[in-house]
């Protein structure tokens, strides 16, 4: 297991040095500046502050200093929030973020998984079409109109939960962007989950299980669980990187000032330490949780780290 931890982490730095190179140059050499937008510079101001920021180096220069930087831990300073660094504004967004995102995970395993076990259970009842369209529904739509419609309906017609916006400590603003956030994931894990436990019932060792006497809940808890869930721990590292990226749209929709706002915006100013900076956050959270993912898949399944 330790050789299988220490190739898995070997990978983690390449990789995320090829998204900072890979978003770096496409940051750099798409067309447009920080500072062209300030209609009322002047020319001898506009290179005073290329200057300052350093982009008037040569771009193999700004990255290995960018580079050098980021090893210390420094984002760099924001360009068009001068009273803050990149670390900073992080710091603020982060939090917020990272609750939401935990949150829409939790909640897409809890439902997730148990819609799924109980559909392949319930097979070909009417829970299980019911279950399969409610599924369908819900990876169907996009999060953009599945989120007005969750307010539209507890916030502004029953009036239990916020709208959207934002209070320290007041969770009850995430739940609407919670669920969101997990409905295609919650729908995605009850199909794999549907579909592997099929398959793993009708297999020999689950038969012969039943043929010794045991019952059905230590059938199905101790030997076709176990194997049908390996697909789902497949699963959770596209889960994760799709929660990542669909947070930035919810967290729009819902007015929550999470780091999603940031990225964002950073992208329309062409704030470059900026959308470097998210850049970087969400890869390096993205990366550490599919690594976690991975030592989930070994753990359960002794074949993969052999491989």
């Amino acid at each position: 297991m330790l050789s299988y931890v220490v190739r898995r982490m070997a990978g983690l730095i390449p990789t995320l040095l090829i998204i900072i190179t890979v978003s770096f140059l496409i940051l750099r050499l798409t067309p447009g500046g920080p500072f062209d937008q300030e209609q009322t510079l002047s020319p001898a101001v506009r290179a005073n502050l290329e200057h300052a920021y350093g982009l008037d180096q040569p771009l193999l220069r700004q990255y290995f200093g960018y580079l050098r930087h980021l090893a210390q831990g420094d984002f760099g300073a924001s360009l068009r929030e001068p009273d803050f660094t990149v670390g900073e504004l992080i710091r603020q967004g982060l939090p917020v973020s990272a609750t939401l995102g935990l949150g829409a995970v939790l909640l897409a395993l809890l439902t997730g998984i148990p819609a799924g076990i109980l559909a392949a259970l319930w097979r070909r009842r009417a829970a299980d079409f019911a279950l399969s369209a409610l599924s369908a529904l819900a990876l169907a739509l996009p999060s953009f109109v599945v989120g007005p419609l969750l307010a539209l309906i507890f916030a502004l017609t029953l009036h239990w939960l916020p709208v959207a916006g934002w209070e320290s400590g007041q969770l009850r603003y995430l739940i609407l962007p919670a669920i969101t956030l997990a409905l295609p994931v919650a729908a995605a894990l009850m199909r794999i989950t549907h579909a592997s436990l099929l398959d793993v019932l009708s297999s020999p060792f689950v038969r012969s299980a039943r043929a010794r006497g045991l019952g059905p809940v230590r059938v199905l808890l101790r030997h076709a669980l176990p194997p049908a869930l390996l697909p789902v721990v497949s699963y959770l590292g596209p889960a994760i990187a799709f929660v990542v990226t669909g947070s930035l749209v919810v967290e729009t929709v819902f007015g929550l000032p999470g780091t999603g706002r940031f990225l964002v915006q950073g992208a329309i100013d062409r704030d470059y330490p900026l959308v470097m900076g998210m850049v970087v956050v969400y890869s390096l959270l993205t990366l550490v949780l599919n690594f976690l993912v991975d030592l989930a898949y070994g753990w359960l399944d002794p074949g993969a780290r052999h491989a």
